[in-house]
């Protein structure tokens, strides 16, 4: 069984599938700079970092390109937010970064190499202190969110979409350092991460493999022996060839505290909600009910709390099987994104498309703001300006 204790605070999850809708193309593009093998462009003023080789070259390539990004955004989180108390114990103030040291300790043993590995090249780029950015990249460890998801005849004309709100510490303005990130891993499956400067994990992606994934978190805050959450769903982007082997990349993990996933597959149109959480694994498919999620809808995975739950069920019901890619979108408006919805995503994994909001720097939600539209096949395709700024391969 799902246990879904999801707090108002988090994030929300879609999946929708409806019909194509055709968006106004990027108006412009400029190459900013190069770094070996990567680059950084602006699509329509959206930073867009590409990067490939080995973890330690992608993690040069994103630390030198978005050098001040990265700088200001670990400041941020590390000197202002990093000082603020965490918990109490009596006279022992304990704060967010004491406590994310502790949570490397522990986990180190289930994290992949090249994380580590890529995070140094990160701190190399960008002139951080290696443990400065080991801890920033830890930092998602201890927030939580929720999610939902529709499918198949809720559909105009069959179209898989997934839809992705994230209700995400807009306090801490990592809006002013969105960026989409686009990733050819050594060995492993190209994809694209919807995240922030100076990080590597992934709450938000989608592979070129047709496989698209978010997350959203519920409690079991102290359950951290097993792989951070945000490389886990980088272990899915990178290995996962189809719904069934993401599936099992979650189950055959170690997992840490309460998490759960929207997962979906455009080149079968099908898609599961998923708890993946310490010491639980369970699914949820299309058209299932829960003791939870008590408003089952025909070929949807609805996952959200409270209000926002009937809301969104009662828009996925008003409009059954007539959903566009325009009206996908608007299931994921205010009130079912919260006041604090960092950033809105719509994948239509068949094709790899892709539209992305963020919230402003005045705070003011995604689920207002321009949608940018990308295509992950596309992205793969495009190469650099031969004459934009070359960086060197080494820290000076």
């Amino acid at each position: 069984m799902l246990s879904l204790r999801i707090r108002s605070v988090c994030c929300s999850l879609a999946i929708l599938v409806v019909a194509q809708l055709m968006f106004v193309e990027p108006l412009s593009a400029q190459t900013v700079a190069r770094c070996g093998k990567g680059w950084l462009e602006l699509i329509d003023g959206y930073p867009v970092l590409h990067l490939k080789g080995s973890p330690r070259e992608m993690g040069f390539q994103h630390g030198a390109l978005l050098r001040d990004k990265v700088t200001s955004n670990m400041h941020n989180l590390l000197e202002m937010k990093g000082n603020e108390t965490l918990v109490e114990f009596g006279p022992i103030k304990v704060k967010p970064r004491q406590a994310i040291e502790s949570i490397i300790a522990i986990q180190k043993p289930f994290v992949p190499q090249k994380y580590f590995d890529e995070i140094e090249g990160l701190a190399a780029g960008s002139g951080l202190k290696p443990e400065d950015a080991r801890v920033a990249n830890f930092i998602p460890e201890m927030f939580h969110c929720s999610g939902f998801a529709i499918a198949n005849s809720a559909t105009k004309d069959g179209t898989l979409y997934h839809g992705r709100v994230l209700d995400y510490a807009i306090d801490w303005k990592l809006q002013e350092h969105a960026v989409l990130i686009v990733a050819e891993p050594d060995g492993g499956i190209p994809f694209v991460n919807v995240s922030y400067a100076g990080f590597i994990g992934s709450v938000t992606g989608m592979n070129a493999e047709h496989v698209s994934v978010g997350e959203m978190g519920g409690g079991g805050l102290g359950f951290w022996s097993g792989v951070p959450m945000s490389f886990l769903v980088r272990e899915v982007l990178e290995k996962g060839k189809d719904l069934e082997t993401a599936i099992n990349l979650f189950r055959d993990n170690r997992r840490t505290c309460q998490y759960f996933y929207v997962v979906a597959d455009g080149k079968t149109n099908r898609a599961v909600g998923m708890e993946a959480s310490f010491g639980t694994f369970s699914l949820v498919k299309q058209g299932e009910a829960h003791p939870l999620l008590p408003n089952a809808v025909n070929d949807c995975v609805l996952l959200s709390a409270g209000d926002r739950y009937k809301e969104l069920v009662r828009r996925t019901q008003a409009n059954h099987g007539q959903f566009t890619a325009e009206t996908a979108r608007d299931l994921m408006c205010r009130p079912v994104a919260m006041k604090s919805n960092l950033h809105n995503v719509l994948f239509e994994p068949k094709s790899t498309k892709l539209w992305v909001a963020n919230a402003t720097a005045d705070k003011q939600p995604a689920a207002d703001q321009k949608y940018f539209e990308f295509q992950l096949s596309d992205l793969l395709k495009r190469r650099p300006e031969a004459t934009s700024p070359e960086l060197p391969l080494a820290a000076k």
